[in-house]
């Protein structure tokens, strides 16, 4: 945790990275208290690659009305290779100077903290705020987006779960999450899956056939599995591989993409999402910078950025153990 002995006139915003619903609502919460405190504010479109081309807007509470059932980003966001070389950074700096800008908050997921901190060791005061529906930031409970996202794939695998039933089947269902799989044992555990295969386990894929074929056995009509997309041999190549074996069902695969992305933020990210906003900018006005908001268990802390990427969050193996449980 750094102080900031800057006196703070101007704020930037952005959002960076995957977009996450309640984003919308973070940036609403960031400009309104930033006014209350007689703070003008500006958003950067675009991520890191709109900052180093000066994207810049002048945002007022005005211009944040009416966004709080909005998903996605008005600031609209981007990944950056630029960026990570010095000469990207440096020429994000020159623009950060050039609009008078005293520090900047930025929404996104760990990608986006290795920004900012690239940032903070270029002299710019930060506040990282976790957006992520794979809740894989170190340092919170909970990221922004993390609930809709989960809503959005239950409501999914409960309408699968009707067609297979139907047809008797076994349906592999893919989530998001590369390197985490959070969505995929929550939506597992809440949908009552068969079967979660996460990158953090290595369930052979002859585990999975024998499980499938087991619930056949067993006079279900159907079998839900639930793969997150970090899963090898990843659920498209599985569904072929079991296709090959006798297990009584026929499988389907279905890959949910982008849907888990995208609509209205439920009430919770919009709530926790407008809490990180406003504690953002108060975190500014105390003195503070190179940290982010990490929500710890009912309050949100200041949690060190450089703590916060030089560490991995791990899935709790309660889960995993409650998942196998609730499965039989």
């Amino acid at each position: 945790m750094v102080e900031n002995a800057k006196k703070i006139q101007r704020i930037g915003v952005m959002t960076s990275g995957g977009d996450a619903p309640g984003m919308n609502p973070f940036i609403r919460a960031v400009v309104r208290t930033a006014a209350g405190a007689g703070i003008s504010v500006i958003g950067v479109e675009g991520g890191f690659e709109g900052l180093i081309h000066g994207k810049f807007r002048n945002l007022g509470i005005r211009e944040v009305g009416g966004i709080l059932q909005r998903g996605g980003t008005i600031l609209q966001t981007a990944r950056s290779k630029y960026f990570r070389e010095p000469a990207g950074q440096m020429e994000a700096v020159r623009q950060i100077n050039h609009a008078e800008i005293d520090a900047l908050i930025i929404a996104g997921g760990d990608g986006s903290l290795n920004g900012g901190s690239m940032l903070v060791q270029h002299g710019i005061p930060v506040i990282g705020v976790p957006a992520s529906i794979d809740n894989d930031i170190y340092g919170t409970d909970m990221c922004i987006g993390v609930d809709t996202a989960l809503n959005t794939i239950v409501d999914a695998i409960d309408k699968i779960r009707d067609t297979a039933s139907s047809h008797n089947r076994a349906f592999l269902v893919e989530t998001m999450g590369r390197a985490s799989g959070y969505l995929a044992i929550q939506a597992g555990i809440v949908t009552g899956a068969e079967l979660v295969l996460i990158p953090e386990s290595d369930i052979k894929p002859d585990a999975v056939a024998k499980s499938i074929a087991e619930a056949y056995t067993r006079g279900k009509t159907h079998a839900i599995v639930v793969v997150a997309e970090g899963y090898h041999p990843g659920a498209a190549e599985l569904g072929s591989m079991i296709d090959a074996m006798d297990i009584g069902f026929t499988t389907r695969v279905s890959i949910l993409g982008h849907i888990q992305r995208g609509g209205k933020p439920s009430a919770y990210d919009r709530l926790l999402a407008s809490r990180f906003g406003v504690k953002a900018v108060e975190f500014l006005l105390e003195g503070y910078s190179n940290v982010m908001t990490g929500l710890n268990g009912r309050e949100i802390a200041a949690v060190p950025i450089a703590e916060v990427v030089s560490n991995t969050r791990k899935i709790n193996p309660d889960y995993l153990h409650m998942a196998e449980i609730l499965s039989r």
